[in-house]
């Protein structure tokens, strides 16, 4: 049986403790392989999101956007926690997901 609290973890897509770790916007700008610290998935589709920056006060991210493409860009916390995949289901976050370089999201 799913364990309820565990569920519940992974549909709050930014905990304060994660938030207070991600750069801001434009923080890692010129770094050769930012790193990835976030990952969202649409676990009734193929969509992945890499949160790299972060700004609390627009709940923007920016980051790998893996989708029908791999690109990078800008998404809403907001349009992500409203957004349902093809059966209904929400977005999640990846509980066991490591930071990783951006070159590395797949």
């Amino acid at each position: 049986m799913p364990n309820p609290t565990h569920e519940a973890d992974a549909h709050i897509l930014m905990p304060a403790a994660l938030a207070s770790d991600i750069p801001a916007l434009y923080a890692t700008e010129n770094e050769q392989d930012a790193l990835a610290r976030i990952k969202y998935f649409t676990p009734d589709s193929s969509w992945t999101f890499y949160v790299v920056e972060y700004n609390p006060e627009q709940r923007l991210c920016f980051g790998v956007v893996v989708g029908f493409e791999r690109e990078l860009g800008y998404f809403s916390l907001d349009e992500l926690e409203s957004a349902r995949g093809p059966l209904g289901l929400k977005i999640e976050r990846d509980l066991h997901f490591e930071p990783t370089p951006v070159s590395q999201c797949r």
